[in-house]
């Protein structure tokens, strides 16, 4: 493991719960990318509340599988449940220029990550760099009609409501500029799955420019998505942060203590 010298160009951030199964692949693979890239990275995974072993298996693969000369760091970070409180856990101890957020499953392909980074992301300067599964050049493999079908639905709810001209604001697989995201995340209130929207509305309001990446995606049968459940549950969310945009809320930091005295109703 790096011993901190040296500020990372890259972090990536994890978000793990109840992972002991997934993660140990999943880091073999980072590991296996950042050793073949110019520069020097970190990987953040921060355990949400899990009541299985996926803190040790971070650490045993920290202890058995990181070399002293990689040119990265594993850190195993703690923060409470939900995954929106771990991804700003998680960016709040990012040390990295450029800040990638990945789902532990790589459903998009860690190898996926150069398009995401100049030089090869060119042009205007993107403060926010987000997978996407519907621009011209994405590729779904092996999802279910029923499941795209439902994502179509809500991305319609969410251009009406709250973000505007993004065409896929759900795939977890997004890249923050560092200036982007103190910008950003100091201002995030959602820390269930609606986080996702929150970020681009907060960011769209800040006038931060957004470009869509389109990737190749591997749906994963056990996802964490429970489809009917969780479109509910963000629908309920996308209407709070319409509220709360209404209400000026993203104008500045959110409060470090719960905002629920205080949240618009």
């Amino acid at each position: 493991m790096s011993d901190g010298s040296t500020t990372p160009y890259l972090s990536i951030i994890l978000p793990a719960y109840n992972e002991e199964r997934r993660l140990p692949p999943t880091l073999v693979r980072v590991a296996e990318f950042l050793r073949r890239q110019p520069y020097r990275a970190e990987v953040l995974v921060v355990e949400n509340g899990s009541t299985d072993r996926t803190a040790a298996v971070v650490e045993e693969f920290c202890a058995q599988q990181v070399r002293a000369d990689d040119p990265f760091e594993v850190r195993l970070l703690h923060s409470a449940k939900g995954k929106g409180n771990a991804v700003k856990h998680g960016v709040s101890a990012a040390r990295g220029e450029y800040l990638l957020i990945s789902d532990t499953d790589l459903s998009v392909p860690i190898e996926e990550t150069p398009r995401f980074l100049p030089p090869i992301l060119d042009g205007k300067d993107y403060g926010v760099a987000i997978a996407s599964r519907e621009v011209r050049g994405a590729v779904r493999h092996g999802e279910p009609i029923y499941r795209h079908l439902m994502g179509r639905v809500f991305n319609t709810l969410v251009r009406l409501l709250a973000v505007p001209n993004i065409h896929d604001t759900q795939c977890g697989f997004k890249c923050f500029s560092r200036a982007a995201a103190a910008v950003i995340f100091p201002r995030q209130r959602i820390d269930g799955w609606g986080f996702d929207v929150e970020l681009l509305y907060i960011a769209q309001q800040h006038g931060i420019p957004i470009v869509e990446v389109p990737v190749n995606w591997y749906y994963q049968a056990d996802s964490r998505v429970r489809p009917l459940h969780d479109t509910v549950t963000m629908v309920a969310e996308l209407l709070k942060i319409r509220r709360y945009g209404r209400a000026g809320y993203y104008d500045h930091a959110a409060p470090s203590t719960s905002d629920e005295a205080t949240a618009p109703r």
